[in-house]
């Protein structure tokens, strides 16, 4: 079975990257979170069956998490 990776690529409020980190981690389909340098705050790793999966864990569980300012997302092609 092939997977759907995703990066989730987060800016957060400041005083709020600890929140955002521990919130991210208890979310089902994210398999890596990595507190970062640089012009984001968190690198969210997103492993899941179906490209169809991604956009509600982005918009209903990701985006959502106070202290969370903007995200930019990247998702990879699916492997032959």
């Amino acid at each position: 079975m092939s997977s759907i990776k995703a990066y989730v690529l987060v800016v957060t409020t400041p005083g709020e990257t600890k929140n955002v980190f521990n919130a991210a981690r208890g979310i089902d389909g994210v398999v890596e979170v990595h507190e970062v340098m640089g012009p984001y705050d968190i690198v969210i790793e997103i492993e899941v069956g179906s490209l169809s999966d991604v956009p509600p864990i982005l918009s209903d569980q990701i985006r959502i998490i106070p202290g969370i300012e903007s995200t930019t997302s990247l998702v990879t092609f699916p492997s032959a």
